[in-house]
């Protein structure tokens, strides 16, 4: 087995190459002087307050026994001091958050919550597409669609987050996962907030109730699952769905938005299979309205929510992946993107020393001409960028760090040009 491993992930491992390296020391002291040494920006203490804002309502408000929240709470915060533990369950503190809120919200006194619309949904879908296709998509069932819709959405959807996190740990980049759990967790922590701030009943209700006014003390459906659980002999999806934390949460998708983040996850590291997973998301958003659970505009409206995170995840977060190596252990080196040099308003001619980036000369070392009487500018380029969370320990090089000398005569070449690595 070690030899397998070896000639398969570490046959490529640069040498004296740390960056795939785990965390493997249990001390806390380590991770208390983390947090001291922490240069904290305001994007992280937005995103620790907020993080730390819904934990603490989500204490206050779910009716749990107090003794077994604190024993709850107090094992994850160990859990996130340990240098080993932490190393995975400090990075998926969104998903912690969003799994938090989803549970406690069916405990939200139902008098202080908004009205639950009935039809406002379909008729966006009928001004939008025309007529309403999830009716039209479960108009015919058969046992063979089900099983083909059931599939996607009663199997895969719970089973892929933790398959893409173990191909992209493997397979992707260092530090890539902590992206994805960063993502994931708040493309499904906004779309609780929403589903909670916009409760909307999905198509399975105007089936079982036509257009009269919903309340919080009904009890959800299966939608077409119920004929999965008569095919297979299960209460399994009945039970489940009709004591769901957020029943009236039809909008945004987040089958779709899981679904479609783990497609630009799965894109960004593996392009050549980018069909596939376009496939995928269309099977799911099929299965969905098949089994009536959606309409085409909540799973529009969760593929455009998980767009928008990957791509604030993508610029600010993301290692830049070489699609020329073959898994983490082949990375000498951790690249991410550095916007304020790759933005395209700051790219200038190298003819003309007006159209220099003024962040440029604020940051000029030396002035001087070299042995070809050219003007060149040594720019003082950051070797490392600030770290993502607390406990990262890996620097990163800067996206253009390669190219500090800047010549008046001569620009670098664009940087799609330069070597294997995606940036687009």
């Amino acid at each position: 087995m070690a030899n397998f491993f070896y000639r398969w992930f570490l046959s490529q491992r640069p040498i004296n190459s740390e960056v795939s390296e785990l965390e493997t020391s249990l001390s806390i002291k380590k991770s208390i002087q983390s947090i001291k040494n922490y240069h904290w920006t305001w994007p992280s203490i937005c995103h620790y307050g907020f993080m730390a804002s819904i934990f603490l309502f989500t204490f206050i408000t779910n009716p749990l026994p107090w003794i077994i929240k604190c024993l709850i709470y107090s094992t994850l915060i160990l859990l996130c001091l340990i240098p080993l533990t932490g190393q995975f369950f400090f990075n998926a503190l969104p998903i912690f958050t969003w799994l938090a809120l989803y549970f406690t919200s069916s405990y939200f006194p139902a008098g202080k919550r908004p009205p639950i619309t009935v039809k406002v949904l379909p008729a966006i879908e009928t001004i939008l597409y025309g007529d309403n296709l999830s009716d039209i998509l479960a108009t015919s069932t058969n046992a063979v669609f089900d099983i083909f819709a059931w599939i996607p959405y009663g199997l895969f959807h719970f089973g892929a987050p933790f398959v893409v996190a173990g191909i992209l740990f493997i397979f992707g980049p260092p530090t890539i996962l902590q992206g994805y759990a960063f993502a994931f967790g708040y493309m499904n922590l906004f779309g609780v907030i929403i589903q909670n701030v916009f409760p909307a009943a999905p198509p399975w209700y105007k089936i079982l109730y036509g257009l009269e006014s919903a309340h919080y003390g009904m009890h959800g459906s299966p939608g077409g699952l119920a004929r999965i659980d008569t095919l297979l002999n299960i209460h399994l999806y009945t039970t489940a769905f009709e004591n769901s934390s957020v029943i009236f949460g039809a909008f945004p998708s987040l089958h779709s938005g899981c679904a479609t983040m783990e497609a630009l996850f799965f894109s960004y590291c593996f392009p050549f299979l980018r069909p596939l997973f376009i496939f995928y998301v269309c099977w799911l958003w099929w299965s969905t309205m098949y089994l009536t659970h959606h309409y085409f505009v909540d799973l529009m409206a969760g593929s455009v929510l998980s767009y928008i995170i990957f791509q604030y995840t993508k610029y600010t977060q993301l290692p830049l992946v070489d699609t020329s190596l073959f898994c983490r252990w082949s990375y000498s080196n951790i690249e991410k993107y550095d916007m304020l040099k790759e933005n395209p308003l700051g790219s200038f001619d190298g003819d003309d020393i007006e159209n220099i980036p003024l962040s440029s000369l604020d940051n000029t070392r030396v002035l001087d001409l070299n042995d070809n009487n050219v003007l060149e500018f040594d720019l003082d380029d950051q070797a490392s960028l600030t770290p993502n969370n607390i406990f990262d320990r890996t620097s990163y090089a800067s996206r253009s760090s390669a190219t500090s000398n800047i010549s008046l005569e001569e620009s670098p070449l664009p940087p799609r040009l330069n070597s294997n690595k995606r940036i687009d």
